[in-house]
């Protein structure tokens, strides 16, 4: 990577969403070279302001420590793993590259890096299938994959293990906290510990128009081990701060 990660100011005057208002006034500070997490209620917006940040909504602005757009320094890992139906595995891993590149497949080099990308993720054997081929949990590592080579300085992930079993889910957070330790992360999980064992502050939506609560800040190298007594302490702690929004966010709803 040949471009430092910066920190990030997030701002949104003011979003509508099918009558209601999401945001207003809205603004997230994402501290340089750390991860930053967005938790709260299911339809509380964390996947909209991801979708803001990303240029994909208009309403939205990201800009760095001096005041400077991130386009060309972001990459997006959305739910939906979006691969093209007839790219082979690693041409989908290598599609930015080809696009910019003008190339019609995955060679030299490239596809050589994309295999280690693969290969880390566990799907080497699959790299010349089609995705229609692929469960939807390996169709998220190739996703993962992509993201990952790109090799930007900024990263926005939206609940990018939610198809995955238990064991590859831990296994793959250990590696994005290795492949990503010194990038400008924002995570949306609606998985506390998901949170506590890559985040540098954690962030809980609450309320219409979103507002955030203090961040909380966990001690520790990442990824933390979640059977430590401190990260299990921390999950009990934000899980009362997630049903404290659950109900905030519903009493907002009905009104």
């Amino acid at each position: 990577m040949t471009q430092s990660a910066p920190a990030l100011t997030v701002h949104v005057p003011h979003f509508d969403y099918e009558g209601r208002t999401l945001f207003d006034n809205f603004t997230l500070p994402v501290a340089a070279g750390t991860w930053t997490c967005l938790l709260g209620p299911s339809g509380c917006g964390k996947s909209t302001l991801l979708r803001l940040v990303a240029g994909l909504l208009d309403g939205g602005t990201i800009a760095d420590e001096d005041g400077k757009p991130v386009d060309g320094r972001l990459s997006f890992m959305a739910q939906n793993d979006g691969l093209l139906p007839w790219l082979s595995v690693i041409d989908n891993v290598t599609i930015g590259f080809r696009l910019r590149e003008g190339r019609r497949g995955a060679g030299g080099a490239r596809a050589d890096e994309a295999m280690l990308y693969l290969r880390r993720v566990g799907l080497e054997r699959v790299a010349n299938d089609l995705p229609s081929t692929l469960s939807g949990g390996m169709r998220q590592r190739v996703a993962l994959a992509r993201t990952l080579m790109e090799d930007r300085p900024v990263v926005l992930m939206d609940e990018p293990f939610s198809a995955l079993d238990a064991i590859t889910r831990h296994r793959l957070q250990d590696l994005v906290a290795e492949l990503l330790s010194d990038r400008t992360v924002l995570l949306v999980t609606h998985s506390p510990m998901e949170a506590l064992r890559l985040g540098h502050r954690i962030y809980v939506l609450h309320e219409l128009p979103v507002t955030l609560d203090e961040p909380m800040k966990p001690d520790g190298q990442t990824p933390r081990r979640g059977t430590d007594a401190g990260v299990l302490e921390l999950q009990a702690n934000l899980l009362e701060r997630l049903t404290r929004a659950a109900e905030s966010f519903e009493r907002a709803e009905l009104q």
